[in-house]
């Protein structure tokens, strides 16, 4: 339920704020004083675009806050999936707008997504313009009228995550027919492409080694020269490396005995003989290993230069993303194989699926056609008082293909009185017969959902007089089923009906226009209604018909 109103530096408005009660309030005012305003405002909250040119002073800031209580609003585990404070008592939406076009939404101080706040709003408050009276003639809000009314929000989840699982599988399936027509048509390309590569029988890691080894083939002479005399350096007999370290070992250790200070010394020299000793061994063998061949040099370089045709024909950098591409081939090769077979499944899974929808989508359907009997005992019972006694409404059904809110298309009837015949309610209802026929509707829902606040703006345009009282009546009964309505309101039938009337008025200043809301006290409601009966001009007649009416 709204609570408290505030609002700054929007459009007409300074500051402006206000406490709301539950049950029936009324908002009235002159053509123009601003009643559009704050319901515009009152909209920034349920996640509106912001427009800049709404900002009253474009050195501050506008901010718009709403305070809700939050009983029975279902919102507790929304608000813990989002990390947003929850308090039943009080919950505080916002939205901060700057000149600069800035703006930013909060809920209990937590900024939050502009999405995450109209989620919320909406589940708090339901404004109901006169445009709104257009949904009446579209398909989806007559559903949704009946779905609520069925009671079907659960089936509905269930029937649509269903669907979307239907709608996926059908995707695979045209993916994977595409897919094979794709590959049926490149057939033997891909053949002759994925056998020249298999030919070449690839072999990660190939390239490289027979780079490396066609280098060494290559230089075989220099090689095999620069090894040859290294041996000689370290083995020769008289001045070789290897025999000198030996020598001196010797000779060192020769003396140790008498001068044992030399025993690390030869250590240390012997250890570099053993390693010179080794690396001679090896010299020798890589000298011995080094022949040149031509013979294998021209069958490396031939077999590189396939490679290198094969990376250039593929456009890849090595032989690892070759043996990809082969192996990618070969899958697609595989998958023409066996598409008659995977086709088959995929059916099979599209097929159960839909069946799985339609069943579902039976069930939607019972339900509704059930519920549509009570909507329109409902409906014909609330339209004899406002004015429509002999009203016949009748809501049609008709089947369709499968789609996400089930099979069934509705269409509202309506005909005004017993001798013409129905029609759609778009084609045949006028203005203020359409404006009774939502407020039903609203009234209808409102018991069948939790939804604690409800704004008519004007609903009452095009009725006077007792089906005024009678529309009036009908928005008093539901805001006493713990609930608040406020009606924005022309008409002192319903102005008198409020438990609570608030005012809009304006006021100009300094060349200044500002628009201002009050709460009227009983004796300021008199003369307000009486001034919505005769004017400006104020007659003792009014005044007492203000009295009756609020009686």
């Amino acid at each position: 339920m709204l609570t408290h109103l505030y609002i700054k530096n929007y459009a007409l408005i300074d500051l402006l704020e206000m406490d709301f009660q539950k049950g029936f309030s009324v908002i009235t005012g002159e053509t123009g004083a601003g009643k559009s305003i704050i319901l515009g405002a009152i909209s920034l909250i349920l996640g509106q675009r912001a427009e800049q040119r709404i900002i009253k002073n474009t050195d501050d800031k506008c901010i718009i806050e709403a305070w809700f209580t939050l009983d029975n609003s279902g919102l507790e585990h929304f608000f813990k999936e989002h990390d947003i404070d929850y308090d039943s008592k009080e919950c505080i939406l916002r939205r901060e707008l700057t000149a600069s076009g800035k703006s930013r939404a909060f809920i209990n101080d937590i900024p939050v997504p502009l999405s995450v706040m109209k989620y919320v709003s909406e589940k708090l408050v339901d404004i109901h313009s006169q445009h709104q009276n257009l949904l009446l003639q579209k398909e989806d809000f007559q559903l949704m009228v009946v779905d609520v009314m069925a009671d079907n929000g659960e089936l509905i989840s269930e029937y649509r995550n269903q669907y979307e699982q239907l709608l996926s599988k059908r995707n695979m399936l045209d993916e994977k027919r595409a897919l094979i027509e794709q590959n049926r048509n490149e057939e033997d390309f891909i053949r002759f492409r994925y056998q020249e590569l298999a030919d070449a029988h690839l072999c990660d890691g190939e390239q490289e080694e027979l780079e490396r080894e066609q280098n060494t083939l290559e230089h075989a002479e220099d090689i095999k020269s620069a090894l040859c005399d290294t041996d000689k350096f370290l083995n020769n007999d008289e001045c070789g490396i290897v025999p000198q370290a030996k020598r001196a070992v010797s000779i060192l250790r020769q003396i140790e005995n008498v001068y044992p200070s030399v025993t690390t010394m030869a250590d240390r020299l012997e250890s570099v003989y053993i390693e010179l000793k080794d690396l001679a061994l090896e010299v020798c063998s890589m000298t011995e290993d080094i022949e040149y061949d031509p013979r294998r040099l021209e069958t490396i370089t031939a077999r590189l230069d396939t490679l290198y045709t094969l990376l250039s024909k593929f456009k890849v950098n090595d032989v690892k993303e070759l043996i990809s591409v082969k192996d990618s081939l070969e899958e697609r090769l595989q998958a023409m194989d066996n598409s008659d077979e995977d086709i088959a499944i995929l059916v099979k899974e599209v097929e159960d699926s839909e069946k799985a929808c339609m069943v579902l989508a039976h069930k939607l359907s019972e339900r509704r056609r059930k519920a549509s009997v009570e909507i329109e005992r409902q409906i014909l019972q609330s339209l004899v008082p406002l004015g429509i006694p002999h009203a016949r409404f009748n809501i049609e059904f008709k089947s369709k293909e499968l789609a996400d809110n089930g099979i069934d298309k509705v269409q509202y009837l309506f005909s005004a009185n017993s001798s013409s015949p129905l029609s759609h309610i778009a084609n045949v209802a006028s203005g203020g017969e359409v404006a009774r026929v939502m407020l039903s509707l609203k009234a209808m829902i409102s018991k069948a959902v939790s939804q604690p606040t409800i704004i008519f703006d004007e609903i009452d345009t095009g009725v006077s007089g007792k089906i005024a009282s009678s529309m009036a009546a009908m928005m008093r009964d539901m805001g006493n089923h713990d609930r608040q309505v406020i009606s924005i309101t022309h008409l002192p039938q319903i102005a008198a009906m409020g438990a609570v009337h608030y005012k809009v008025y304006k006021e100009e200043k300094d060349n200044i226009t500002t628009t201002h809301l009050v709460k009227l006290n009983d004796d300021d409601r008199v003369k307000e209604i009486a001034n919505m009966l005769s004017g400006d001009n104020i007659t003792e007649a009014a005044i007492n018909n203000a009295k009756e009416l609020l009686k």
